[in-house]
């Protein structure tokens, strides 16, 4: 029973230097975020989220957070779902490759992904004039909103095939065999078997993307040079004072930021739960 305790209070004191770290760089930084987010030269209140609900300005920032991160999270799934299958279909070298590159450009943003489109998809980029002169499109904006999705699908392919490489291992090949022998179709075993073993990956695999997107800020600003409306230039703005200095409406544009996140997870462990359930 005393080698029982001794163990427990022996994992507790290794994670003891875990648990300092978290409380400094995470939990005391949000909470003085969330404190200052209350503070307003009125006085304590929520005089900050007001000022950010009632202006469109701020309001276009949220949607184009939203919107941006939504369709760049769901492109890059459908692409990472159908690439991490294929690489269970392949010799294993290729796969190898394949897993090491993507796991190399998963780190690939910033300043470098956004010179890299401008090279290929600026308005004068090299893929863009092949495109112009084959007549397959008459004008694209790298630099608006479509653009951004674009970009932002680059480098959630590769953080989405990564996380879900090892979902796939989940499905077993007799489970495939079985289903056939009782007649079922190749729909009717992703529909009944396939999906369901895979949903938690996928919904968890989603949470990340979405919130991978919603976070970005180096690549965006390297891109439009912070011109582009969306939450993270937003903050950074008011906190440099390039335009005006407000560290308190900062705050509360992060917490916000912080809400719009905790709701998609709170929305994710309801699915989970839900799904959970309806394959028991």
């Amino acid at each position: 029973m005393n080698s029982i305790k001794r163990a427990k209070w022996l994992a507790s004191l290794c994670l003891l230097p875990f648990a300092l770290f978290f409380i400094i760089f995470q939990i005391a930084p949000l909470a003085w975020v969330a404190i200052h987010s209350l503070q307003a030269e009125s006085g304590w209140g929520l005089a900050n989220f007001s000022k950010v609900f009632e202006s469109r300005f701020y309001r276009q920032a949220i949607q184009h957070s939203l919107e941006i991160s939504f369709w760049s999270s769901v492109l890059g799934i459908v692409i990472a779902i159908l690439g991490s299958y294929s690489l269970r279909k392949v010799d294993s070298r290729l796969r190898d490759f394949v897993n090491a590159f993507a796991n190399m450009t998963s780190n690939f943003s910033g300043v470098p992904l956004a010179f890299a489109f401008i090279i290929l998809l600026g308005f004068n980029g090299a893929l863009t004039l092949l495109l112009k002169q084959a007549g397959i499109i008459e004008d694209f904006n790298l630099y608006s909103k479509t653009g951004l999705i674009i970009l932002y699908t680059y480098f959630q392919i590769p953080l989405g095939v990564l996380l879900l490489y090892p979902a796939f291992d989940a499905l077993r090949e007799d489970w495939r065999e079985s289903a056939a022998l009782l007649g079922a179709n190749a729909w009717q075993y992703w529909r009944h078997i396939g999906l369901p073993v895979l949903t938690p990956a996928l919904l968890g695999t989603f949470v990340i993307l979405l919130a991978n997107a919603l976070g970005a800020y180096a690549t965006v600003y390297a891109l439009t040079t912070g011109n582009f409306n969306v939450l993270p230039i937003r903050i950074a703005a008011l906190v440099a004072g390039d335009i005006s200095l407000d560290p308190n409406l900062a705050s509360a544009l992060a917490m916000i930021l912080v809400g719009l996140m905790t709701l998609v997870t709170v929305v994710h462990q309801w699915l989970l739960k839900r799904s959970y359930h309806v394959t028991r």
